[in-house]
């Protein structure tokens, strides 16, 4: 790793993961123009465990925040995989997370936390985005948290 970015990881003590090959049909990213669309990412930690189980459930808040978190380190790995390097990320423009939660559950918001405040963290003001969070039955592989991501970017 090379970068501000990449330098700003290594300072907050989080290391990316591989990027993780898709599991089915469909591409881990795609670049139109100066934006790059990033596919559901699980909750995988960088370790390669899948942190699984519903919330309201088999997991708290602070648990399912871990879980968003790992997600948005599998974004930031696929970014690097589709940039060469983080550095040309100008903006990030949206996370739509899904959270694996039980029907009574209701802090969808504070669990995506754990994404944004990551993003706002490595991108300081540039990760600032808009966002999306959605409770639903099930998720990838029994997965507590998944996000997809949006992107713009430095064209060279």
């Amino acid at each position: 790793m090379s970068g501000k970015i990449e330098a700003r990881l290594e300072s907050l003590g989080l290391h990316l993961p591989d990027a993780a090959a898709p599991v089915a049909n469909y591409v881990p990213f795609q670049i139109t123009g100066d934006l790059l669309f990033i596919s559901g990412q699980i909750s995988k930690a960088p370790d390669g465990t899948l942190i699984s189980g519903h919330l309201g459930d088999t997991l708290d808040v602070n648990e399912g925040q871990e879980a968003a978190r790992a997600s948005a380190l599998n974004i930031l790995s696929q970014a690097q995989a589709a940039l060469g390097q983080l550095d040309r990320v100008a903006q990030v423009v949206r996370l739509n997370g899904f959270v694996s939660a039980t029907p009574d559950f209701k802090d969808h918001p504070q669990v995506i936390n754990g994404a944004s405040d990551l993003m706002v963290s490595v991108f300081e003001d540039k990760g600032r985005h808009t966002r999306a969070a959605i409770g639903v039955a099930s998720l990838p592989l029994g997965c507590a948290v998944e996000i997809d991501a949006i992107l713009k970017i430095r064209v060279t």
